[in-house]
C-alpha cells in the first residue's frame, strides 16, 4: 500500500503543477460584492497606481460599485481596466482616484463626480478616464518618510540655535521691537486705508502698460532713432569733456573775480541808488518823455495824420499884418482860455472870426516870467526872434 502511494505522488504533483499553469491563480477568483458579468467597463489612467492590484474594489460615495480588472503598463503611466455594476451612472467628466480603506488598509478606486466644475453627460461603456482627472492620496509611508527626514537629517536641531539666537537680538531692545511693531501696524493699516488709491493706482499703471504696449512699434522706432543721436555724442566725448573743464575753469576765474571786486561792485551799486531813486521818483513822467521823443517835434498822435508820404494837418492861420508886426516888434503874444490872441496896443481879437469885432482890452507886454512891462517896453527876446527871422531871410 505504501508502495502504491509512493508511486502514484509524483504523478499528483505533476498533475497539481499543470492545473496551476493552466490558471490564473487567485487573481482570477471573483471577490465578493463588485460588478456582475452584465456591467459595462471603463479605463483610467494613473501617473502611479502605488501597490492597487486586480480584483480591488471600484468605490463611489463609499459604496462598492465594481472590481479592478487589470493593471497594466502604457508607456510612463498605468493603465487600469475596470468592471462597474450596469446600474451605476456616472457623469461624463467623472474623476478618479486611489484610495486607502484605512492606514493599513487596502488600495480601491474611488470614481465621484467634479467638485470644481458642474457635471455633465454620462460615463458610457469603453469610456477613458485622462491623468487630467485622475489622482492619488497620500501614504501613511510617504508621511512616516518625510517626518524620518526632518526628525533625522533635517535642520530640526537648528530651530533651538535659531531660537537662541533671536533671543540674544530682543534681549534689552523689548522697547524699540515694541515700538517697532507698533510702526509697521500703523503703516500696514495706512495701506488698508488707502487700498482704494493703491488699487487705482496699479489700475492706472495697468493702463499706462497697454497703452506703451499698443505703441511698442513707435516706441521702439523712437529708441532707434536715439542711436544715432548716442553715436554723436560719443563721438564728441571728448569735445565734451573739454568743454566741461573749460567751464570748470571759468567757474574759479569768475569766483576769483568775483570775490577780488566785490568791494568795487558794492560801491559801484552804492552810487547807482541815487540815480534809481530818482528814476523811482520820476514815477510816470520818464515812459511819457520817451514817449515824446519817439515822435518829436510832432505831438506822439502825430501818427494818426500820417497817411503814406504825407501829412494831415488842419491849420488856422492869423494872417492880419497888423497883429503879425505887433507880435514880432513888441511882445510875445498871450492867449486866454478860450484861444483868443491879446494885442498890447488894442483890444482882444479871435482869429477865427472874419470881422474886426473885438473884445475887452488885455494888458499890455510882459517879461519872461508874465509879469508886465512899464509903458514904452518891450520884451527883449522879440528883438533877438526877429534878428533870427531877418537873418534867415537875408542869410
Amino acid at each position: 500500500m505504501r508502495t502504491r502511494i509512493r508511486r502514484l505522488l509524483p504523478a499528483l504533483l505533476g498533475l497539481v503543477l499543470l492545473a496551476g499553469c493552466g490558471s490564473s491563480g487567485l487573481s482570477g477568483v471573483q471577490l465578493p460584492g463588485g460588478a456582475g458579468g452584465d456591467g459595462y467597463r471603463l479605463t483610467i489612467e494613473f501617473g502611479n497606481v502605488l501597490d492597487l492590484v486586480p480584483q480591488a474594489a471600484v468605490k463611489s460615495n463609499d459604496v462598492t460599485v465594481g472590481s479592478v480588472r487589470s493593471v497594466t503598463r502604457k508607456g510612463w503611466h498605468a493603465q487600469v481596466e475596470v468592471q462597474v455594476d450596469k446600474n451605476v451612472e456616472l457623469p461624463a467628466n467623472a474623476v478618479a482616484s486611489i484610495r486607502q480603506t484605512s492606514l493599513l488598509g487596502e488600495k480601491f478606486v474611488d470614481l465621484d463626480a467634479p467638485t470644481d466644475r458642474p457635471a455633465t453627460g454620462r460615463l458610457r461603456a469603453g469610456a477613458t478616464i485622462p491623468l487630467a482627472r485622475t489622482s492619488r492620496n497620500v501614504e501613511a509611508e510617504e508621511v512616516l518618510g518625510a517626518m524620518s527626514l526632518l526628525l533625522n537629517g533635517g535642520s530640526l536641531e537648528k530651530l533651538k540655535t535659531i531660537n537662541d539666537e533671536v533671543a540674544k537680538v530682543f534681549d534689552g531692545r523689548e522697547p524699540d521691537v515694541r515700538d517697532t511693531l507698533k510702526q509697521l501696524d500703523t503703516f500696514v493699516g495706512g495701506l488698508d486705508d488707502q487700498k482704494k488709491q493703491i488699487v487705482r493706482a496699479i489700475n492706472a499703471l495697468n493702463t499706462f502698460s497697454r497703452q506703451v504696449a499698443k505703441q511698442k512699434t513707435t516706441v521702439a522706432k523712437a529708441v532707434d532713432a536715439l542711436d544715432p543721436g548716442l553715436k554723436v555724442l560719443d563721438d564728441q566725448k571728448k569735445q565734451l569733456i573739454d568743454m566741461l573743464a573749460a567751464v570748470k575753469k571759468l567757474g574759479t576765474v569768475g569766483t576769483r573775480v568775483i570775490k577780488e571786486s566785490r568791494q568795487d561792485l558794492l560801491a559801484n551799486l552804492k552810487s547807482l541808488q541815487p540815480t534809481l531813486t530818482q528814476l523811482v521818483k520820476s514815477g510816470d513822467n520818464l515812459p511819457k518823455s520817451v514817449d515824446q521823443l519817439l515822435t518829436y517835434p510832432f505831438p506822439p498822435n502825430v501818427g494818426g495824420a500820417i497817411v503814406g508820404d504825407y501829412v494831415n494837418l488842419h491849420l488856422t492861420v492869423d494872417l492880419n499884418v497888423t497883429d503879425i508886426l505887433s507880435n514880432l516888434l513888441t511882445s510875445t503874444p498871450v492867449g486866454d482860455q478860450q484861444g483868443k490872441v491879446a494885442d498890447q496896443n488894442g483890444p482882444v481879437r479871435d482869429p477865427n472870426q472874419t470881422g474886426s469885432k473885438s473884445t475887452t482890452a488885455q494888458p499890455g507886454p510882459t517879461d519872461d516870467k508874465g509879469r508886465q512891462l512899464p509903458a514904452g517896453e518891450s520884451n527883449p527876446r522879440q528883438g533877438d526872434l526877429l534878428s533870427i527871422l531877418l537873418g534867415g531871410l537875408t542869410g
